[in-house]
């Protein structure tokens, strides 16, 4: 399993995670909520090793590099200038020494033009190319930011039911999405983070109480507010 200890990570003195504790373990989906600048992209990128842990620890419990097992999808995929989705791709895999494999039909189920420059897809075709380079990898673990984003909704659809395929068959998947519905209907597990801290866990037997809870510890006090500020009744 992979498996942080601790972990906090500081920028030029400021504090983004503080002591965090979180658990993926093979074959589930993991999710991870909170507002903007709770630290969710940091956690990912620490624990991809992106980003060196400033106290705690990173492991995954066989002794392999967690690197070696892991695929990771930023939250913006990054493309160099004129290489083509074919190209790109065929990087991918050569960089870990893998096969490249036919790769036409899934160009067709994907609706991805593998031949055109890939600077020049649309925001949902980036982010279709950026996951196909992890989808024909064998991976044990997929951190994955955001990957329903820029999406549309067949395409979102066919992504769920894609993720818990590769559940079943082992892999470990750690997601964020600001779409609360798509993580309380794929995932095993939700982790909430606030302020860089791990405020709850949740297993899916509590995910209805889940919504109320963020709303009420987070954004108690905008509602609030909101609620003085609408008009009075008719």
């Amino acid at each position: 399993m992979l498996e942080a200890q601790g972990l906090s990570k500081s920028f030029a003195g400021q504090v983004v995670l503080q002591h965090v504790n979180l658990i993926l373990q093979p074959g589930t989906l993991h999710g991870l909520v909170g507002a903007n600048g709770a630290g969710k992209t940091t956690l990912l990128h620490c624990l991809y090793g992106l980003h060196p842990a400033t106290a705690g620890r990173i492991r995954e419990t066989s002794g392999r590099p967690v690197r070696e097992l892991t695929g990771m999808l930023p939250y913006e995929p990054y493309f160099y200038p004129r290489i083509t989705g074919q190209e790109y791709l065929e990087f991918c895999l050569q960089a870990r020494h893998r096969p490249v494999p036919d790769l036409r039909e899934w160009a067709r189920v994907l609706e991805l033009p593998l031949d055109r420059y890939a600077e020049e897809y649309s925001a949902g075709m980036k982010k279709k190319l950026a996951l196909l380079a992890l989808l024909v990898q064998d991976f044990r673990y997929l951190i994955l930011d955001e990957p329903f984003n820029g999406l549309d909704l067949s395409t979102n659809l066919l992504l769920m039911a894609l993720l818990r395929q590769l559940r079943a068959q082992g892999v470990g998947i750690l997601l964020t999405s600001h779409l609360l519905g798509s993580l309380t209907e794929l995932c095993d597990e939700i982790t909430v983070l606030a302020d860089g801290r791990v405020l709850r866990q949740y297993a899916a037997a509590e995910f209805h109480h889940l919504s109320h809870d963020l709303l009420d510890t987070l954004h108690q006090q905008k509602l609030a507010s909101l609620t003085a500020l609408l008009p009075p009744p008719r």
